[in-house]
């Protein structure tokens, strides 16, 4: 396990999915009757008695058996077991079950709708998402999104933002990363450097070659090009982003940076101060595990537990209450001792 360990430390998460298979918490369940599951589903909501038990049935399996059983229910009730859900159930609960049946590409178009719906505009959920999921990913969740809600996602995003923000944000919706290619070309990361270190005549850099930088280039080349960024200047890539630009643009430039700096290190920290202090944001912590359960949530415990010195399993004991609590437990899986 040593062995591993030191091996697996050693990779970028990418690396890591690669090798070990998954780094999520939530696997296929070996044993999965979907005849049981939807009898003891639909035993419950009918009652609206055991909520712990359609937690624990749902937070057992992985997407694709919630969506077999969400196919057996229909078929054996002529009900839609989600609409079965949002009557029966209410409150944090109700929307982390709903969550998690939906697929990956629905759940995030509904935090991207919710995020833009009404009035204000959540950046930090808009940000989250459009700088976390794949190429493939961004193209599905803008499929959906078009199908679900019948309006355009880059319109909304156009109408509920402002320059140069709205620019990354479309820049990133387009989905045109750069795959990895494992060879690294030193001229490019010196000449993207030297770009990204151009100031204009108003003594700012140009935000949209920033834009086309970060959005388009792979994420390796952009860890070696951060780092000859430092070389060629006095200060960070960050101290950069916050020294030239300012407001929204600013905020999405420095979130980006760190998710292709460390993944896992990004979400523990959103973790960590969505259950800092005051109150608690359940609705950031129930999307960041329900998102990252099959992806990299393994990862997200091992950082946070490495940064803050408290597993991320007893944070939530402490932080999340009621019936919320023992859910997100069970997507957690198990404690980092």
């Amino acid at each position: 396990m040593a062995l591993t360990h030191e091996i697996l430390s050693s990779l970028h998460l990418a690396d890591k999915i690669g090798a070990w298979g998954t780094l999520g918490t939530i696997r296929p369940l070996k044993s999965f009757d979907q005849d049981f599951a939807v009898e003891k589903l639909a035993e419950s909501l009918e009652t609206k008695g055991n909520r712990q038990l359609i937690s624990d049935i749902v937070t057992s399996l992985n997407n694709d058996q919630r969506q077999e059983v969400i196919k057996l229910y229909k078929d054996s009730t002529q009900q839609d077991l989600v609409a079965k859900v949002q009557k029966s159930l209410s409150g944090d609960l109700e929307k982390a079950i709903v969550g998690l049946l939906k697929t990956p590409a629905a759940y995030d178009a509904q935090e991207l709708r919710a995020s833009m719906k009404g009035l204000g505009t959540d950046e930090a959920t808009l940000t989250e998402i459009l700088c976390t999921r794949t190429n493939t990913q961004l193209r599905e969740i803008q499929e959906i999104y078009k199908q679900e809600y019948k309006t355009d996602f880059e319109k909304n995003i156009i109408s509920d933002t402002s320059e140069p923000y709205t620019g990354l944000l479309l820049a990133l919706a387009k989905g045109k990363r750069e795959k990895d290619a494992g060879i690294i070309d030193y001229a490019l990361i010196q000449q993207d450097s030297k770009v990204l270190t151009a100031l204009g005549p108003k003594n700012s850099p140009n935000s949209d070659i920033w834009i086309r930088i970060l959005s388009e280039r792979s994420l390796g080349h952009l860890r070696r090009v951060f780092d000859q960024y430092s070389n060629d200047n006095s200060m960070g890539i960050e101290d950069g982003i916050k020294k030239y630009f300012k407001g929204d643009f600013q905020k999405a430039a420095l979130t980006l940076v760190a998710v292709i700096k460390n993944t896992a290190l990004y979400f523990a920290d959103k973790l960590h101060n969505a259950m800092k202090g005051l109150g608690t944001d359940e609705n950031t912590i129930s999307r960041v595990l329900i998102s990252r359960s099959e992806t990299d949530l393994l990862s997200i415990r091992v950082a946070y537990r490495r940064k803050y010195g408290k597993s991320l399993y007893s944070s939530l004991q402490s932080e999340v209450k009621g019936d919320l609590q023992a859910c997100l437990l069970s997507l957690c899986r198990a404690e980092d001792l």
